[in-house]
């Protein structure tokens, strides 16, 4: 149970997370700096007041990502070099960079959100208000044609709390009968799923070759890479891969299979890798000619070994990943609608669990995804 005594922080937080006379308070939990779980702390916050062109969500669900660890941890700064799992909060850097820069801390972090809209700014579109919506995490602040790019739970407060303000624009009715805990799963890992396979161009009979397939990108690739009819091929640890057979990849390798000699030279279309580290070459190796990598993410390690002449000669793409393209969000709301996938739940915690999750989260020993609902009472030390 997350602790803290209730005004001990008060005046290290940002005005808009200092309680104030007949401001109306929500339970959050605010990150309130670099290093390991005493950084998640508890507390009665403002409920936020939607601005121009913004609406108030009640947080029905959110779930555990690795970027909010990561952020909390400071593994985007450019000093690590490590895998994600190899960085302790000894290592931390206080100063470390995040995603766009130096992480607002303290603030609430939370990736995922669905919501329903309790409250609106003069000007929005009023048809949204009870309406139960998605929120796309990742924004793009200056339009399509830019590459510039926020994150709810990452550059501006997100959905670790009962309620959480964004702009109107980013969110998005969704009318479906899954659960709160499942539309919770979904926008972080499938949207970042769906722009790397957008962004690849992955079609019906292409090879897509899936590392890292058992955690929450990985899972929503394979699902949403069958969708578009391609033949997946994914890797995991052995106690994980008849599930993953189980929702649809159509082979499946050990992570200590070696991918070249399993798979063969030249003999996938398009290889979604969110592991990079040692295995890199071997990623590139078993590319056609033409083929493509595309990547969002590095869990094994940012730091690789590329030959350059295996990159021209065999005229591959290498396409990193962060920003969305505009119709990634409104294709998810619609394959859910069309219950073209069903996402994969393992397990449900309540806000107030947040560090339990996150270390059951980091055991690694799941398939899919772990929702957060609403918290129970929070204990507030007197």
């Amino acid at each position: 149970m997350i602790t803290m005594t209730p005004n001990a922080l008060q005046f290290s937080l940002p005005e808009r997370l200092r309680p104030g006379a007949g401001h109306a308070l929500m339970t959050a939990i605010v990150t309130v700096g670099r290093g390991g779980f005493e950084q998640l702390v508890a507390m009665q916050v403002p409920v936020p007041v939607p601005g121009p062109g913004e609406v108030l969500l009640q947080v029905l669900a959110s779930s555990v990502n690795n970027t909010d660890i990561n952020t909390r941890l400071g593994w985007y700064d450019a000093a690590v070099s490590g895998s994600t799992q190899s960085l302790t909060t000894t290592q931390a850097d206080a100063n470390a960079s995040g995603w766009n820069g130096p992480s607002p801390f303290p603030f609430i972090q939370g990736t995922d959100c669905c919501g329903r809209v309790v409250a609106m700014a003069p000007g929005v579109d009023p048809g949204l208000m009870g309406q139960r919506v998605l929120v796309r995490p990742c924004m793009r602040p200056h339009g399509f044609s830019s590459w510039d790019n926020v994150w709810l739970g990452s550059d501006l407060d997100g959905a670790f709390a009962q309620f959480v303000k964004v702009p109107a624009s980013e969110v998005f009715a969704v009318h479906s009968d899954w659960s709160d805990a499942e539309l919770g799963v979904i926008p972080c890992a499938y949207g970042t799923s769906e722009n790397m396979l957008q962004r690849a161009n992955v079609s019906a009979g292409q090879h897509v070759l899936v590392t890292g397939a058992s955690g929450g990108v990985g899972v929503a690739t394979v699902l949403l890479a069958k969708r578009r009819g391609a033949v997946v091929t994914a890797i995991t640890s052995r106690s994980k891969m008849a599930r993953l057979q189980a929702i649809g990849a159509d082979r499946v390798l050990e992570r200590a299979d070696p991918v070249l000699a399993s798979l063969g030279a030249e003999s996938v279309d398009v290889v979604v890798d969110n592991v990079a580290g040692s295995a890199f070459p071997d990623l590139l190796a078993v590319l056609k000619r033409g083929g493509c990598h595309v990547t969002s993410g590095a869990i094994a390690g940012p730091l690789v070994t590329l030959d350059m002449r295996v990159l021209y000669l065999k005229n591959l793409s290498l396409l990193g990943c962060t920003a969305w393209a505009e119709p990634v969000f409104p294709n998810l709301i619609g394959y859910i609608e069309r219950h073209d996938f069903r996402p994969l739940l393992v397990s449900s915690f309540t806000l107030d669990q947040l560090e339990q999750a996150q270390r059951e989260f980091l055991k690694k020993e799941h398939v899919g995804k772990i929702a957060l609902l609403p918290p129970r009472p929070i204990a507030l030390a007197q």
